[in-house]
C-alpha cells in the first residue's frame, strides 16, 4: 500500500468522523461509524487493485458496508441508516458530480451527458449494493425468526 493510499484511508476516517459529529452522534456510535468510513475507503482501495470498474467497486463496497451497518445497528441497538449513511460518506461521487455540473454550466453538452451518466452509474451502484444487503439481511432475519417460532412450539 502506498503513502497516498494510506493518507486516503485515514482521510476517509477523519471525513466520516466529521460527518458523524455533524449528525450529532456520540459515544460508541461515533467510533463505529467513523470506523465504517475507514473500512469503506480501505475496501475501495483494495478492490480497485483487482477490479478496474469503478461502479463495480462501489457496488461491492456498498454491499459489504451495508452488511457492516446492519450488524452494528443490531449490536448497538441503533437505526441501520445511521451507520450506512455515515460509513458511505467517503464514496459519495463528489468529483464526478462536480464535473457533471461544470460541464452543464459550461454548455458542454457531450461532457455533461458523459459525466452525468457516469455519476448516475456510481450512485446506482451504491444504491444497489445497499438494497441487496438489506434484502439479504431481511431474508436471513425472517428465516431466523421462523426457526425460533417453531422451536418455541
Amino acid at each position: 500500500m502506498t503513502k497516498v493510499e494510506i493518507i486516503q484511508i485515514l482521510s476517509g476516517f477523519v471525513g466520516t468522523l466529521g460527518f458523524t459529529v455533524l449528525f450529532n452522534l456520540r459515544g460508541k456510535r461515533l467510533v463505529f461509524t467513523a470506523l465504517g468510513g475507514l473500512l469503506s475507503w480501505t475496501l475501495f482501495v483494495i478492490f480497485s487493485w483487482f477490479i478496474k470498474s469503478e461502479p463495480l467497486n462501489y457496488f461491492f463496497v456498498a454491499l459489504i458496508i451495508s452488511a457492516y451497518a446492519e450488524i452494528m445497528a443490531r449490536i448497538l441497538k441503533s437505526p441501520t441508516t445511521t451507520f450506512i449513511t455515515a460509513s458511505l460518506i467517503p464514496l459519495i461521487p463528489g468529483g464526478s458530480l462536480y464535473y457533471t455540473m461544470a460541464n452543464a454550466f459550461g454548455n458542454n453538452k457531450e461532457g455533461f451527458i458523459e459525466k452525468g451518466l457516469y455519476t448516475l452509474q456510481l450512485a446506482s451502484a451504491l444504491a444497489l449494493g445497499i438494497i441487496v444487503a438489506v434484502a439479504v439481511t431481511k431474508i436471513i432475519s425472517d428465516a431466523a425468526h421462523k426457526r425460533m417460532e417453531k422451536a418455541e412450539q
